[in-house]
């Protein structure tokens, strides 16, 4: 369900079901040392301090994640307000992801 900003709050197994079968873009948002610690399967690294400079290699209905979905949930309701369509954000980050008990990739 769409909130008030422009964008979705989605759990770690609606995450998986997008990636898996949708084929979702999961953009992390974290810096790159937090990014090399553990990341959602398939994520791209596009730091927050990147987003406006980069915002044209965000696709409308992106998953962004972060640590704990604050920053995440920030960048979405940016990039609503940029036109972008769709785009969700992990609730609870990669933290909800592991203890959701998925992998992660280092």
């Amino acid at each position: 369900m769409m909130n008030p900003y422009g964008f979705e709050d989605i759990d770690p197994t609606e995450l998986q079901r997008r990636a898996s079968e949708d084929g979702a873009t999961i953009i992390d948002c974290r810096e790159s040392w937090e990014y090399e610690m553990g990341h959602v399967p398939g994520a791209i690294l596009i730091p927050m301090g990147e987003i406006p400079g980069r915002v044209d290699e965000i696709p409308d209905g992106a998953v962004i994640v972060c640590a704990t979905g604050n920053r995440s949930g920030n960048v979405c309701a940016w990039l609503a307000t940029q036109g972008k369509e769709n785009v969700a954000n992990l609730d609870g980050g990669t933290q909800a992801w592991m203890m959701e008990g998925f992998d992660v990739e280092r």
